[in-house]
């Protein structure tokens, strides 16, 4: 099991995905820990990343992916994976159905609450607006509303994906 929280800064994908990989037994990880300094330095000062920014980025994260698959490992990666392109990278090289993408929604006024109080090491709080607009919601991802408890988000998150691997039999 390989999923990808996905979602806009502050759509809760580093609370549910650490609660997700505990109750998994699931390595995780945090694709903002693989940004350059160059791009890291960029959203600090309030300018959003580009496709070219994000294209070293969505690579590294790739091959972590595809890393976790060949060792076998179940892992979870928070990223924001925005854009159906940056989507389609991220699964490059992966077996059909070997990837779950998971997109956290909430309100923007709920996100921005959670943005307010977290103080993030470079993410700025006035990217939000250019994250939900560049934001395509995916075809075929699983969407659940994080706007209650992450134990009961992480839940229904196990049980699609469990439900889904079933089906899959």
């Amino acid at each position: 099991m390989i999923v990808v929280l996905m979602g806009v800064s502050g759509s809760g994908k580093t609370t549910i995905g650490t609660l997700l990989a505990r109750r998994s037994g699931s390595v995780f990880a945090d694709a903002d820990d693989y940004h350059s300094a160059a791009n890291k330095l960029k959203m600090a000062l309030g300018h959003p990343l580009n496709d070219i920014d994000r294209l070293p980025w969505l690579t590294i994260l790739n091959k972590l992916l595809i890393g976790w698959f060949r060792t076998g490992q179940n892992g979870i990666l928070a990223c924001s994976a925005l854009k159906e392109a940056y989507r389609d990278r991220l699964s490059q090289g992966m077996p059909t159905g070997t990837l779950h993408f998971v997109l956290l929604e909430a309100s923007r006024e709920l996100i921005a609450e959670r943005i307010a109080v977290r103080g993030h090491e470079f993410m700025n709080p006035n990217l939000l607006e250019s994250q939900l607009e560049t934001l395509e919601p995916p075809r075929d991802a699983f969407t659940i509303t994080n706007n209650r408890s992450p134990e009961i988000v992480a839940g229904a998150i196990i049980a699609h994906i469990d439900l889904c691997s079933m089906l899959d039999r």
